[in-house]
């Protein structure tokens, strides 16, 4: 069982996003990868989906997640959960860092812009 110190992890940047993918595809999982993300105060992710399930919990900060034209509002120690091909977007709308663990359903995580293409990010692994 290997045990990571997270601190030793890359850490990978988008604007206004912090990125670690702590344990996933480069650790030996097939079917999960477990990612924490710091969002900038204002900062939103972009539009996207991917095809698995993904669980969301916030550590702190607040914001908004959008989907399907809804707009659902969270806070600290709230859990948000995606179904596969949700198109869905996350944005800080406080003016302190939101800290995020999210859980998803596959190894490597691809993930895509609404209307279906590849949306490439740097934490992307390569396909197996």
């Amino acid at each position: 069982m290997p045990v990571i110190d997270n601190n030793e992890l890359d850490i990978l940047e988008l604007p206004g996003l912090r990125h670690q993918t702590i344990a996933g595809h480069n650790q030996g999982l097939k079917s999960m990868e477990v990612w924490s993300q710091t969002m900038a105060p204002g900062a939103a992710t972009p539009v996207h989906r991917h095809a698995c399930e993904e669980v969301i919990l916030v550590l702190s900060g607040h914001g908004q997640c959008i989907v399907g034209g809804q707009t659902h509002s969270f806070g600290p120690n709230s859990t948000l959960i995606l179904a596969p091909d949700v198109v869905h977007q996350l944005v800080n709308t406080s003016d302190e860092e939101m800290r995020l663990v999210a859980a998803l359903g596959m190894a490597p995580v691809r993930v895509n812009n609404a209307d279906g293409t590849a949306l490439p990010l740097p934490w992307d692994a390569p396909a197996v």
